[in-house]
């Protein structure tokens, strides 16, 4: 064999210009950006929100208050979201204060006795470091999470220093805007099922539009993510939660959710969470799973029971709520059996859709009906947005 340098050296620098590139367009999240934060970090007394995805995917996928004490930053205390600190209680589950076993540090669960943090949990803390990673629902609950946690540090004039993540259904903006008479932890602010925007995004909305109330305001410092539009289709390399198991299932969350406050099953006590629906009395068909206890499911919805169904784990899915599914469920279920639950309206955030589907009114007259409030809130998100948007 000859060695030929011309064509070595243009090797190396194809592959260097592939490398160079790769790493120019690779999105970085917040938490990468270390070099953005370490500096408001050093010499203080720090809070830390974060979960089992609050990683550092840059430096060997290490987690952000593992990679914090490694730099030799003063973590206080760490505050935890729904499904705890390690990402593996059921929806829902209420959870206790606890310890961090590899730091020893304490975690107070803002999903138990409170939501909020108490003055007390905040005491001696200089800054708070809020790091969760969203999948851009009204009903999940980090955005209420994010709003306590903002008005806490207003009152006590403790800045956030927010690392901002990828929004996976940040791509498209879609449903009923909630109606303020259904505000519960599932939902607090007058926006859309699909709202379309990060977290710093929505943490800016927040503070600008007055939610926090009594004239307060966050002082937020925001790291924004590099390389990142709207238009971005970003996988998450972690679960943010133990029933979205992967970009299918965080691509239907938001419609699927919708049945979710209904009798049926969207695969809870599966694998197949968010990408399958049923019950034991639909149809016999050739599709059918059994629910049974598992991760995040303890006691999942028709547990140990056949149900009949259909399965999504292979379709594609559009850009927009779809309430094919919904709707399709509903006609299926024998009438002679209950379908929405009384928590329905929470999850729908008006009073409305059930009445329409009842009803049977047309999906497109259904959407319609969405349009004046869907695009009063379009407009005003447009003031908060960071990012390139998707149109």
């Amino acid at each position: 064999m000859t060695f030929n340098f011309k064509n070595t050296v243009l090797l190396f620098v194809c592959i260097f210009s592939f490398f160079y590139s790769f790493c120019q367009n690779q999105v970085l999240t917040g938490a990468d950006q270390y070099d953005e934060y370490i500096p408001f970090l050093e010499n203080k007394s720090v809070g830390v929100v974060a979960h089992k995805a609050s990683r550092l995917k840059i430096n060997n996928d290490i987690h952000l208050v593992d990679f914090l004490v490694k730099k030799r930053i003063t973590i206080k205390t760490i505050f935890a979201p729904e499904h705890g600190y390690d990402g593996r209680a059921d929806d829902g589950a209420l959870l206790l204060d606890s310890k961090d076993e590899s730091t020893g540090l304490n975690i107070i669960s803002l999903y138990g006795k409170t939501k909020k943090p108490l003055p007390e949990h905040l005491e001696g803390i200089d800054i708070l470091v809020f790091d969760l990673q969203d999948v851009g629902a009204r009903f999940y609950t980090f955005l209420s999470t994010l709003h306590y946690v903002m008005q806490a540090c207003a009152e006590a004039n403790i800045p956030i220093l927010l690392l901002d993540r990828p929004n996976p259904n940040g791509h498209y903006v879609d449903g009923p805007v909630l109606e303020m008479k259904f505000k519960t932890f599932v939902g607090m602010h007058p926006v859309p099922i699909v709202h379309g925007m990060t977290l710093a995004e929505y943490a800016r909305m927040i503070n600008g539009e007055g939610w926090l109330g009594e004239n307060l305001k966050c002082e937020l410092k925001i790291v924004k993510i590099k390389n990142y539009t709207h238009q971005t289709k970003y996988i998450l390399p972690v679960r943010p939660s133990p029933n979205l198991p992967n970009t299918q299932s965080i691509s239907l969350y938001p419609s699927l959710c919708l049945l979710e406050p209904t009798t049926m099953s969207i695969g809870r006590g599966t694998e197949k969470q968010f990408q399958i629906y049923g019950h034991p009395n639909f149809p016999e068909s050739n599709f059918k799973f059994k629910p049974s206890a598992n991760f995040g499911s303890k006691n999942p919805k028709w547990n140990g029971d056949i149900c009949f169904g259909v399965s999504l784990e292979k379709i594609e899915v559009s850009d927009r709520l779809d309430l094919t599914w919904l709707i399709d469920a509903y006609n299926k279920l024998p009438k002679n059996y209950i379908f929405f639950k009384d928590s329905f309206e929470r999850i729908a955030g008006t009073g409305k859709l059930r009445k329409q589907i009842i009803n049977k009114v047309p999906i497109h007259q259904i959407r319609k009906s969405w349009e004046p409030k869907l695009g009063n809130y379009k407009k005003l998100r447009k003031k908060y947005l960071i990012y390139p948007d998707y149109d």
